[in-house]
């Protein structure tokens, strides 16, 4: 089924007023909407998905508002529910009505910013490990991808009384790293790779907090691997935080990711490939899926 953007130039944000024009399959309608920000303004990459209401309610087009906020879809007549999502902002729904030959007016949707997740207090608040993960998928060369993970690590966030100012620090034994594959293990060890030996820990602290809309954030800062040290970001999602788990402490939670490029490490995967040396690929997408637990002097130890 035809799906299409409208694009189309202007200077400011008039009445769109009668229907566009526009070519459309014989016996089919159109669906049009501008999506608009909190403040007013179009808002391009918004995820719009038309669905249909009868029967198993089958998705018939999806795709995302263009640079001006613009969406259009050509569908067969009949009555379609539109379900409008965006980062960080309540998502829209809402039923339309498609009759054959016919294309109104494009509908003018304006989003809410979604209810904030409360943040975490200010103070420290250390990494609980039976609760973290720090994961990394890698594409081997010529076959599927490598899942492994680092199993030893430690470290936490320093909360501060403005988030921005904040810092996390991590501190990974790259010697636990494990794949499921101990000969594939041993030589992620050695010197072809991490070499664990000269380079027993991998590095990361922030220098930079970055709110970006609702729950998202950008972390900056070095990541130090190999003996080398480069500038990465982290893509964080905060997901809130509760009393629970032992001792009933409070906890936080948040998911990071960041893509690695093996050569900014000099670990020169094409050197090794001609060497006839089985390897990962280029770049390496990493994960850190992290609870941790708020310090005080007077809290419990959590168990091992």
């Amino acid at each position: 089924m035809p799906l299409g953007l409208l694009r189309r130039r202007r200077t400011k944000r008039p009445d769109r007023g009668p229907a566009l024009r526009m070519p459309m399959p014989v016996g089919a309608g159109a669906f049009s909407c501008e999506v608009l920000d909190p403040v007013g303004e179009p808002m391009g990459g918004v995820e719009v998905t038309v669905t249909e209401t009868r029967g198993a309610a089958r998705t018939v087009a999806r795709a995302t508002t263009d640079p001006h906020g613009l969406f259009l879809a050509t569908l067969e007549p009949g009555t379609y529910t539109v379900l409008i999502t965006g980062s960080g902002l309540q998502p829209n729904r809402f039923t339309v009505d498609i009759a054959p030959g016919q294309c109104e007016p494009a509908r003018r949707v304006q989003l809410e910013p979604s209810q904030q997740l409360e943040l975490p207090p200010p103070g420290t608040w250390l990494f609980d490990p039976p609760h973290t993960a720090i994961r990394f998928i890698a594409r081997h060369v010529g076959m599927a991808n490598v899942h492994g993970r680092f199993t030893r690590f430690r470290g936490g966030i320093h909360v501060a009384e403005r988030m921005e100012d904040s810092r996390v620090e991590v501190v990974i034994d790259a010697s636990s790293i494990s794949t499921g594959n101990n000969t594939r293990d041993n030589h992620l060890r050695s010197a072809d790779f991490l070499d664990v030996e000269n380079y027993p820990e991998i590095h990361f602290v922030s220098n930079r907090f970055t709110w970006r809309s609702g729950p998202k954030w950008t972390i900056q800062g070095p990541l130090t691997m190999h003996g080398v040290s480069r500038s990465v970001t982290l893509d964080t999602t905060y997901l809130g935080a509760v009393n629970g788990g032992y001792e009933q402490e409070l906890r936080c939670a948040a998911l990071a990711t960041a893509e690695l490029h093996r050569e900014d490490y000099t670990l020169n995967w094409r050197n090794m490939l001609a060497r006839g040396i089985a390897v990962v690929g280029p770049t390496v997408k990493l994960e850190f899926d992290i609870q941790a637990m708020y310090r005080a002097p007077d809290m419990p130890t959590p168990p091992e």
